[in-house]
């Protein structure tokens, strides 16, 4: 299964459409967005290309009660898990929170094949001594905005094979 991890879209709606897009047509299907989305609005053009969005808080929570409304009436595309969540998906336990350091722990705790974070607009891909003996990968996809950072970023996956790769919004505004 392949999947787009991205993070701190800070209301650019189209950056992210483009970024969901981009995935889409390289055979994601889902999307993983680890917080900082500010309001309803910058979800819509994403949610119209049908893939399924699992999304996190971040600390620019902006208007969550919009984004919550939006998921109720999304007929499950959105699912909006608050602070942080677990998933499993393609036979792999995930973890997603917004903060790096709550991802560092959470991929030394072992409990966890991936862990996906964002805040820090920087792009990370590694893979994380764990306290069971083995690895957790953790991934930050750093900013689809661009915002603070020298270009628009996030992270296509495969969860058979756990390859992750950086990939530049192709039209990439930063802004």
């Amino acid at each position: 299964m392949k999947i787009c991890i991205l993070s701190d879209s800070h209301d650019r709606g189209q950056e992210m459409a483009t970024a969901v897009s981009e995935a889409r047509d390289e055979g994601a299907e889902l999307v993983i967005h680890c917080g900082d989305i500010i309001g309803g609005n910058t979800l819509r053009a994403s949610l119209k290309l049908g893939l399924p969005i699992h999304a996190v808080h971040g600390n620019n929570l902006g208007d969550p009660v919009a984004i919550a409304k939006l998921a109720c009436h999304s007929d499950g595309l959105l699912q909006y898990h608050g602070q942080d969540a677990e998933l499993k998906l393609g036979h792999r336990r995930i973890f997603l929170t917004h903060f790096p350091h709550i991802g560092h722990g959470m991929a030394c705790c072992g409990d966890y094949d991936l862990v996906c974070c964002g805040h820090s607009h920087e792009t990370e891909i590694r893979q994380q001594r764990n306290i069971k003996g083995g690895i957790t990968w953790l991934v930050n996809p750093g900013t689809v905005a661009g915002l603070g950072a020298p270009l628009a970023t996030w992270i296509l996956g495969d969860l058979a094979t756990m390859h992750f790769e950086i990939r530049v919004l192709a039209t990439n505004s930063n802004v």
